[in-house]
């Protein structure tokens, strides 16, 4: 366990806002002589609009035992009382267990193995796993490698991904496709809800699907981007964790395109990851609120 994180626990609420939630939680936690570290807020409307809260506060002493009873004393006396159907208490000390799924493309997956093995990530990654072997070598110097081939068939693919299903049972908290160039199935991703990140290499919803870099040289864009993003059945329109663009010009080639748009795609997708994993974005419907730090 991490010094820094020992007694720290997250708050997460989104509901409907109404007057006296920041009081009634801030009240809670000082009751119990909690010390609240880090505090952000947003509301939709003044009038009717949905509220979030995230909460950093420290509670020394505090171990699993200690957080499950906070949990239920929390539930009784605030989350009831403001109608807080969806919130959360998370132990800032416990990793989440993540998987990582990839293909051939290695940039954005080495650029979390790097952060991850420098605790810039905090989080177990539990496994590797792609369609194939290319990657092993590279990848089972930090973590364990497993290659599941994708046959062309509709029965292939469904075996394959059953395979997989298997091996992330209690391996995987979230599901993190670092360039992985399959299309999950409607079970995989109910399988994974709001659990699963994907990296698109467009700035959406621009070139949804595949070979966004192309179709951007076609059209002579100015600005290419990356998007990561919840991965949801109906493809590439999952709520979007983070964004970024590089300027591009005229003379530019499809290759120096990919080449640009690797560099964005890597930073994405590690701040969408970091900020997941710390508990820092909350799903409103077919959006995300992202308390970044």
């Amino acid at each position: 366990m991490s010094e820094s994180r020992k007694g720290v626990a997250r708050l997460v609420v989104k509901c409907q806002d109404k007057p006296g939630i920041v009081a009634a939680v801030s009240g809670f936690l000082h009751s119990r002589g909690a010390n609240i570290i880090h505090s952000d807020q947003h509301s939709s409307d003044a009038e009717g609009g949905m509220f979030f809260m995230r909460n950093e506060f420290y509670l020394p002493g505090m171990d699993m035992d200690g957080l499950e009873a906070f949990k239920q004393e929390f539930s009784r006396e605030v989350a009831e009382r403001f109608g807080m159907r969806c919130w959360s208490m998370n132990p800032a000390w416990v990793r989440k267990k993540m998987a990582i799924l990839v293909s051939r493309y290695d940039h954005a997956l080495m650029e979390l193995l790097w952060r991850w093995a420098r605790d810039e990530i905090y989080a177990d990654i539990t496994m590797v796993v792609s369609n194939h072997p290319d990657l092993r070598e590279p990848v089972e110097t930090f973590v364990p490698f497993h290659h599941v081939p994708v046959g062309r068939s509709p029965e292939e693919k469904a075996e394959a991904e059953a395979r997989i299903l298997d091996m992330l049972e209690g391996q995987a908290d979230v599901v993190v496709l670092a360039r992985y160039m399959q299309i999950l199935s409607p079970k995989f991703v109910q399988r994974y809800p709001m659990k699963v990140i994907n990296i698109h290499h467009s700035f959406l919803p621009a070139f949804v699907g595949a070979d966004p870099y192309r179709r951007a040289a076609e059209r002579g864009v100015k600005l290419i981007g990356a998007t990561a993003h919840y991965v949801t059945e109906e493809l590439d329109q999952g709520p979007i964790i983070e964004q970024d663009v590089i300027r591009v010009k005229h003379s530019h080639s499809i290759d120096d395109l990919k080449s640009s748009g690797a560099d964005v795609e890597r930073h994405v997708l590690a701040r969408a990851v970091r900020w997941h994993v710390e508990d820092r974005v909350i799903v409103d419907g077919n959006k995300t609120v992202v308390f970044q730090r």
